[in-house]
Formats: C-alpha cells, structure tokens, sequence
C-alpha cells in the first residue's frame, strides 16, 4: 500500500454522502475536521462512501479499540441478539450482563471491588461515580485538574477542566506533567481538601482530550496519600487510556497505586456503548435507583464488552501496545532528524504505547488532521495543537507504517502551507 490522494470524483460522493448527515443530524454531537463519511470498517482500515480505504489512526477515539468488525465481538453479539433475553439489566438481573459485572470487580484493582455500576458511555459512568460519591460522604465537592475530559453533560462535564468554566462544587487544580509542577501540588492540594467538603479527587492517569499529557511520577501515589488524609475517594478516569493501550490493562498501574473507583468505557464495547464504574459497594450502592438508564447492562452490548474482555486476557495486547508504541516513536524520532518542513514543525511526542500525542507548531494540527484526510488516514487533534495517535490495538506494523507515512506528509504540506484555510472552515473541532 502506498499514499493515494482523493480523486475529485471520490470528493464528489463523500462530500455529498457527508452533506446528507450534516442536513439530518443535530450539530450539537458534531465534533468534526474532515468531511469522513463512512461505509464500512475492517481492523484498522475504514472504507469511505466512495470505496476509498483509510487507515485509522483513532480507533473511533478509542471506541474501536479491538478494530473495526471484529469477527468475534460480531459473533458474540449476533448470539446475544438472537436469544432475546431483554434490553435492559434495571429491573431484572440478566445472565451476560451479571456476567460482565462479575467479571470486572475481578479484573479491576481497586481498593474494594464490591459494586460494578454499567453504563452507556465514559460520561454517565462518571457521573455515576460523582454523584454516588457526592451522595455517600455527604460532601458536596469534586477536585479535578486543568485539561480534564470526563464528560459530554451533566456533571462529569461540570467537573472537567477543559472547555468550559468550572462550577459550583467543583475545583480545578492544575495537572503536573514535570518535576517542577510535582513540587507545587500538594500544597495546593492540601488548601482544595482542606474545608472538609470534598467528596472525591477524579483524575486521569493519562490526559488524553487534554493534549495526551503524561503526569509527573509520582503523582498519583501523591493523590492516593492526599485522599486517605483528608477522608475523599480517588476516582480515576481510565475511560480513553485503558485497557492495554499504554502497555498495562489499566493506566494508572504505571503508578502502583489502587484508586477506590475506576470508570471505564469507549473500548470496553468494542464498537457498542458500554461503560463501568468499579469500586465499593460503600458508595455504589448507597442510594438505589439514583443513576438509571433504560438500556444501560443490555445483554448485546454485555456480550460485546465480555468478548473484549476475552480478547485483552493475557498478555498479548499490552505488549503488543508496548512494541508498536516504540515503533512509532522511532519512526517519528528518525523524521525529526530529518530537514523536511514538518519536522521543524515537532514541538514533542509524548504519550504511553498506542496512546501517543505529536505536539506541532500553533495551528498546523487541524490543518495536518484534514491533509491526512485526503491522503488517505484518520486522526483528530487534541489539547493545544496535539496529533493524538490511538489506533486499534490489532493494527498491523505495515499499516502502522502507511498510517504514519500518510501523517508526516500531511505535516510537510501543512506546514508549507499547502492546505487552504477556507477548506478548514466549516468544521468546528473543539
């Protein structure tokens, strides 16, 4: 496979295909770069409406994390279609869905692995998380971190530190990606614990909306320490970096602590809404019938996320993530030594295995993610001008490769400033 440029008959039927959703869906869940318009998908290629094959460098932001059309998390699905067993787990305990449950209080390494709460997307199962805290310290207050990203409404956004200001029961301290940042937090943590009203301390072990930041070390272990001091729970956010995508099943085993809540969604499903809050059944269950969702614990969407769970067992998608990782980072270590335009245009590349962000120069990165494009791939931007590099763990070093040969030519053109600015217009991003 090589580069292959958008015809302008290939433009012609995507832009029309993409005109039809843009005039019947509501542009309030619209977050987009590029005019994808999407037929098909098969492991880390997708197939746009005019046949064209794109390599996925997303993963659906991680949704896909297994690849597009697995064939086992089709089949378990079909199974679990066909046998009918209800669309809901709220007022009936349902076999897959029990299951799943069961299964993750083992899985997840929590301080006490009592209560699994499933969930539709990473935004309910915070909210869950939040309010349940909330409800069981009777304490009113969250303390979350510049850059955060736990949610799309209610009050997993309220709490996040990116996009938006924060609100009342909410404080927002910065996030510490250096040594030097480290060295202020615990005195600002210490003034955000100190009135006695904070439920819980919610963090991401890797930031990933917020520019795929990687906390100072020690971090974490500070958190855990500040928690037990002032008597809040630590929830961590391992909806976007876990399940194998940084080499451990689970971020925040980087650090060696055990938060008491661990939230988890888009690759949980493998392509179909799931999500999970794990932790004490202290909080969990405190007060039933305060978190419900219709669908939420379907058995179809169980039976996806149990086959996930199957295919993550053992070692082999961790490292896998490790080994590609590494290549990736060689491979755009060897194009910063090289005297193209796009290198010069390489702030930093940070991240953990398949979870990488390519830091590029202020306002090269919509321009890059749309080049990419018509070039034949698929990545977003995140935080300040970041290339957030997630493709599906099954990717192959080939396509891999492609992927990132198609990325890096995007970069030279954008910084030569080869991309029309009127071609960006029209799509909103953040």
């Amino acid at each position: 496979m090589s580069i292959v440029e958008i015809t302008e008959e290939q433009r012609r039927v995507e832009e029309a295909e993409y005109a039809r959703d843009q005039s019947a869906l509501a542009h309030i869940e619209n977050l987009r770069f590029f005019p994808l318009a999407v037929s098909s998908g098969s492991g880390a290629t997708l197939t746009s409406a005019s046949g064209r094959e794109l390599i996925d460098l997303s993963a659906s932001w991680t949704a896909s994390a297994l690849g597009h059309g697995q064939p086992d998390i089709a089949e378990a699905v079909a199974r679990a279609a066909g046998t009918g067993a209800g669309a809901s787990a709220l007022s009936a305990a349902v076999a897959e869905t029990t299951r799943l449950a069961e299964r993750l209080l083992t899985l997840v390494p929590v301080r006490q692995a009592q209560r699994a709460y499933l969930g539709l997307s990473g935004s309910d199962a915070n909210a869950a998380a939040i309010e349940a805290a909330r409800r069981a310290t009777g304490r009113p207050t969250i303390v979350s971190f510049t850059g955060s990203y736990h949610g799309g409404f209610g009050s997993s956004r309220e709490v996040s530190g990116i996009g938006w200001e924060p609100v009342p029961g909410s404080r927002v301290l910065d996030y510490p990606v250096t040594e030097a940042d480290l060295a202020g937090v615990r005195p600002r943590l210490d003034r955000a614990l100190a009135p006695g009203d904070v439920a819980a301390v919610i963090v991401e072990a890797v930031q990933c909306d917020g520019g795929v930041r990687v906390p100072a070390a020690g971090f974490l272990p500070l958190l855990r320490e500040a928690c037990d001091e002032a008597g809040a729970h630590l929830i961590v956010d391992e909806v976007k970096a876990g399940l194998a995508r940084t080499g451990r099943l689970f971020a925040f085993e980087h650090s060696g602590i055990r938060p008491d809540i661990v939230t988890l969604g888009k690759s949980l499903g493998g392509g179909l809404p799931v999500s999970a809050a794990v932790g004490p059944a202290s909080v969990l269950d405190v007060v039933p019938a305060t978190a419900l969702l219709t669908a939420a614990g379907a058995p179809i969407c169980a039976a996806a996320a149990n086959a996930v769970l199957d295919l993550l067992s053992g070692t082999g998608p961790t490292g896998r993530a490790e080994e590609l990782g590494a290549l990736a980072r060689e491979r755009l270590a060897d194009f910063r030594r090289t005297d193209r335009p796009g290198s010069r245009a390489i702030a930093e590349v940070r991240g953990r295995g398949l979870l990488l962000g390519i830091e590029v120069a202020s306002g090269l990165a919509a321009a890059t993610v749309y080049r990419a494009w018509e070039l034949g791939a698929v990545i977003y931007p995140v935080g300040d001008d970041v290339l957030e590099l997630t493709p599906p763990l099954s990717i192959t070093e080939s396509e891999l490769e492609l992927g990132l040969d198609i990325v890096l030519h995007a970069l030279d053109d954008a910084a030569s400033g080869r991309v029309p600015t009127e071609a960006l217009e029209r799509f909103g991003g953040w």
